[in-house]
């Protein structure tokens, strides 16, 4: 199955979700790296807040960039319609993600007139260590 073409680029994204988040500061919101047809990467600067008891990066913190990835993902491929929602979002945590950048990549498993499903990786060592996937389903507004 071919994947979609993105209508945005990272620039695109990363200025779309600034101007849906207003509210949220400039230091350590996640910023998109890069835009391909079915896919987007993300990194999100470590703060110290981010950790949980036991020296790991909280679960609601990597929840919070599956989520943000996902959106990033279909607002790429489906351009600017802000009022697209999270219909449902299932984690899975695999290792303690260790202090430091958190990076994830979300790909497109589906883009239908209605919803868009998708998957998501973080990792904070390698790609080859994830900490946490997520499959990220949004509703697309009509």
């Amino acid at each position: 199955m071919a994947k979609p073409e993105p209508k945005l680029d990272a620039e695109g994204v990363n200025a779309l979700l600034r101007r849906a988040f207003p509210q949220a500061p400039e230091q350590g919101f996640p910023r998109v790296l890069a835009v391909e047809p079915g896919r987007v990467r993300l990194a999100s600067s470590y703060r110290p807040d981010m950790l949980r008891p036991g020296g790991v990066i909280a679960g609601p913190t990597l929840m919070s960039l599956a989520d943000t990835a996902a959106y990033a993902l279909v607002l790429a491929h489906i351009g600017d319609r802000l009022m697209t929602v999270t219909s449902q979002l299932n984690m899975s945590f695999l290792r303690g993600a260790r202090p430091g950048e958190l990076q994830a990549e979300a790909e497109m498993l589906r883009l239908g007139r209605r919803l868009a499903v998708c998957d998501v990786r973080i990792w904070t060592e390698s790609p080859e260590r994830l900490a946490a996937q997520a499959n990220v389903t949004y509703a697309l507004p009509e």
